[in-house]
């Protein structure tokens, strides 16, 4: 019992099942906008009812697309979201903390001790030594 309580406590799992929650919450936000908004649009782009009947016509064949045009809209539309809602947040606050805890940004470190930076350190320090 003790290890089922240690691996529900872990915070990925926590997050996990949160995210699960919002994701299942979101798709229905989602859902109804393509559904309201972009399905009429592309319905009447194709001159269908609604968009699962939308077809292109290839000669004497019929091409399903409304549907997956419908789908990819879906896609695009949590991809844009998660984004700009859960990854640039996340991203910016991130920075942050690590900015609170080592006063400078990674790059910049990075920037600051380039190679050419440290061999011209390293001359200057064997100069002085060879000097002594």
């Amino acid at each position: 019992m003790k290890g089922f309580k240690e691996f529900i406590m872990r915070g990925n799992v926590v997050e996990l099942a949160v995210a699960v929650i919002i994701g299942a919450a979101f798709t229905a936000i989602v859902g109804a906008l393509v559904d309201g908004v972009f399905n009429p649009i592309i319905a009447a782009i194709f001159n269908a009812d609604e968009i699962n009947t939308a077809v292109w016509q290839l000669g004497s064949v019929s091409i399903g697309i409304g549907a997956v045009i419908g789908a990819v809209i879906n896609f695009l539309l949590v991809a844009l979201v998660v984004y700009f809602v859960i990854v640039v947040p996340m991203n910016k606050v991130n920075e942050r903390a690590y900015l609170r805890k080592h006063g400078h940004l990674p790059q910049e470190e990075e920037a600051a001790a380039s190679e050419t930076d440290l061999l011209i350190e390293i001359r200057d320090l064997l100069a002085a030594r060879s000097e002594k």
